[in-house]
Parts: C-alpha cells; structure tokens; sequence
C-alpha cells in the first residue's frame, strides 16, 4: 500500500484557527521576525520543535490519574525507574524536568575551563551547558553528514579519525567526555550506526574517556539501524536498543520527545559516585531524587511512553511519514536534507536562497516566508543558532543553514503534510523576491529564542 495511514485512532482534537497572508505579515512583524515570539495559536502548523509537543496515548492519561504526588518515595518513581532500568541497563537513575536540566547537571559536575566536550554535533541548549561549565564544545561530523543533498545511511556519525586526531593532539586528559546525539539533530536528524557507537566507544574505553549518549530519539535512531544495518535486520528494535545503551557509561534523555511526554526527562549512569554528585546537584536546582522537578503524573506518562515508542507499527509509521514528505519536495528540486531523517525535514536554506548573505541569515528568511505564505511555523539551524562572532565582530558561519520542520509525534495527519509541502513549494517559486535580515536586538547566549529582527534596508 502507498497510503501511509497512522497507526492509532484520533480521540481528542483542538482547533486550528485560519489566519490570511495579510494577517500573517503583521504577526511576524511584530514577532520581530522570530517564531519563538509568534502566539501559538496564531500558528497553523506548528513546527517548531517536536520537544513535547506529541499528543499523548489514552493509556498515558489514564496512568497519569494514578500519578502519586508524594514528595519522597512515590510509586510512580519507582515505576518510572524500573523501566528506565530496564531499557538502559544503568543502575543510577536521575529524574529531570527535561533534557538540558540533565545536562546543566552532568556538565557541571563533568565540565570544566578548557576542558573538551566531544560530540557527533552538539545541539544548541546542550552546547550553552558545555559552554557554561567552561567547557569547549567541538563537532566531529563525519564528512559525508555535512553535505545535506548527498543521499549517505548514516549521516550522523561521529568522525573516527578526526576523534583520534584530536585524541593525539590535545591528549585524552583535556577531554572531558564523548557524547553522541542519536539521532543527530543538528545534522539533519541523520542515525548513528550501531558500528560508529562501537567504534566511539572502544576509543573512549583506550584512551579512559567518559561515553555518553543523548539518547532522546533514541527509538528512532535504532529504527534506522535495523533498516540499514543488515546485522540487525532481524533484531527487535527493543533488542537494538538495549545493545546500543549497553556501550555506554551513561545517558542524558529529553523524555519530551521520544517518550511521548509534554514535559520530563533523565540522566541514568553506571557510575555510583558520579551519580552522589549529580542527585547533590539534583537536589539544589531541581527537587528530591525521587522526582527530580517532576510531577508522579508525568513520571508515569514517561514510564509508558517510553515502552510504547518502541512499537515498530508506529516507528514505521514515523519514518515513513518523514520520507514522505521529503521525497514530496525532491520531486520538486526543492534542496532539503537527503535522505530523510528521523523527526524532520531539513531544508536547505543555503541552497534554497543562494542569493542571499549568510550574514544576512537565509535560514532564518526562510522561515519568515514559510509563515508568511502558509502560517507554517518552522525554526532555523544555522548561523543564528550556531554563529559565533570573530574578535572584529565579524560572523563565523556554522557549518549548515538548515530550516528545521520538527513534525511532533501522533498530532498532524497526512493532509496536514501535504499541505506543508504544497506551502514550501510555492515559497520556492517565490524565493527570488525573498531578502535578508539583520539582527536589531540580542543575548550572548542562546540568541535564537529571543532575537529581534528586521529586513535589510
């Protein structure tokens, strides 16, 4: 069958309020050509992020009816850790209110003044806590992950030789720790092979380097391995997890996305006097250990989700969705990141805009347009995210202009989609008229959440 149809039944809906182009233009304008400043509900398709943004089971619900708000020993922890434990295999189990607050946590405790974070690529809140602690962030992409129209199985691997490299050059003793992003979100939401956490793990093990995933796409990112890796073919994508965690010291987790969860998150580790210093740590900025700046009822929602993500009607619903839509816009020339990955499709704005200055931040245009022509929220991943200033305050580039168009997990159907693209590929008929931006107004850290913008004079 061609039709790819959702593996669940729609219960609960929410309204979309229409809005016209005109209407639009003001509320961009006002938003200071930002997304994270639009109202959501003056959004159509809300893209931005799929960071809890899924709509949750009818069995997560009804869990969180059961949810136990006591402050010390809740049965929903122990719920909650029991099958953290059984996923991962990591006997220290740390709840947090989302992701970044595990990192702020094992970044502090880990990170220090020049001390390295290594990574297949950081992500943005994860970067700022590496950065935070002292830390220097550094990207190993593999070669073939930086070229976004060059179809490769598994973009998102770590770089190999240029991890050893590093390793000899600078000496293991200025390496903090090794953490890979699976699936690597600021590649192009490109899979990790299981050969590339092999491989990453034996030089961290020889060299006496902390290993870490960022497993918040985890389920996805195994889905990928047993498609594309044929030792896996016939493993359950339960089994390729388990393995996968196996070869590690210990994770970071935003449960807001692949647990289904609207908020919530985890550090689980193997290490009992790392672990004393994190749950100190815990205690200060978060909560007690058994609910880490949790509520019981969303200690419970993340205890079935994360074993209803491992459901492979659904991961290939998932994936297939995402392709879909990818192969929708290659018909159409429109450059987007190939092939596709896991929780979104990237454009890619370089391309799509040549003619636009980086300095004058194409990705971060077209975005503008997209919710201009369609009221399509989208968010960017390029030089206003990751772009650095040089000591005379020129702009250093990242290494990717990238539109990002997170699609949240079990909320849009495929006419949804098609609509999307039917969106993008009118503003790439109309990409000529597009011009660029410049920055009125920002922070030094993080600026992509509350820059202000203007169009070039």
């Amino acid at each position: 069958m061609k039709t790819i149809i959702e593996p669940f039944k729609i219960k609960s809906v929410e309204p979309i309020f229409i809005t016209t182009v005109e209407e639009r233009v003001q509320i961009i304008k006002d938003a200071f050509y930002n997304p994270f400043l639009i109202p959501a509900e003056k959004v159509l398709i809300d893209l931005l992020t799929d960071s809890g943004t899924s709509a949750m089971s009818s069995s997560q619900w009804a869990g969180m009816m059961i949810g136990d708000e006591s402050y010390a020993g809740s049965p929903s922890f122990f719920r909650f850790e029991n099958t953290v434990k059984d996923l991962t295999n990591m006997p220290f189990i740390i709840p947090t209110h989302q992701g970044r607050a595990a990192e702020k946590i094992l970044f502090s405790v880990l990170g220090a003044k020049g001390k390295m974070v290594v990574s297949n690529t950081l992500f943005d809140t994860t970067r700022a806590n590496v950065e935070a602690s002292g830390a220097i962030g550094v990207d190993l992409l593999c070669p073939e992950g930086k070229l976004p129209n060059v179809p490769s199985d598994f973009k998102g691997n770590l770089d190999i030789e240029a991890f050893k490299s590093l390793i000899d050059k600078n000496g293991a003793d200025n390496i903090a720790i090794c953490i890979l992003t699976v699936t690597n979100n600021s590649g192009g939401g490109q899979p990790v092979s299981m050969q590339n956490i092999i491989d990453v793990k034996n030089i961290c093990k020889l060299n006496g380097i902390s290993f870490f995933l960022d497993a918040c796409r985890f389920a996805e990112n195994c889905y990928f391995i047993k498609l594309r890796e044929k030792k896996y073919a016939d493993s359950s994508v339960e089994q390729i997890a388990k393995e996968m965690f196996s070869y590690a010291d210990g994770c970071t987790m935003s449960a807001k996305k692949d647990a289904f969860a609207n908020m919530g998150g985890f550090l689980a580790l193997h290490n009992e006097d790392l672990s004393n210093k994190c749950k100190n740590l815990l205690i200060l900025t978060e909560g007690f250990t058994t609910y880490g700046g949790l509520s019981g009822r969303d200690l419970e929602a993340i205890a079935i989700g994360l074993k209803e993500v491992l459901q492979e009607d659904y991961l290939k619903y998932r994936i297939n969705s995402i392709e879909y839509l990818t192969n929708k816009l290659i018909k159409e020339n429109i450059p987007v990141m190939q092939p596709a990955g896991g929780h979104a499709v990237y454009l890619d704005a370089k391309q799509f805009l040549s003619h636009i200055p980086i300095e004058q931040f194409p990705g971060q245009v077209l975005v503008t347009a997209l919710f201009i022509e369609g009221g399509i929220r989208a968010v960017e991943i390029g030089s206003l995210m990751f772009g650095k200033y040089d000591s005379m305050n020129q702009l250093i580039p990242a290494q990717m202009e990238l539109v990002r168009l997170a699609i949240p997990r079990r909320v849009y159907t495929q006419s949804h989609i098609d609509y999307v693209a039917e969106v993008i590929i009118e503003v790439y008929k109309k990409r000529d008229a597009l011009k660029g931006l410049v920055i009125t107004s920002e922070q030094p850290v993080l600026r992509h959440f509350t820059a202000k913008l203007a169009p070039v004079s």
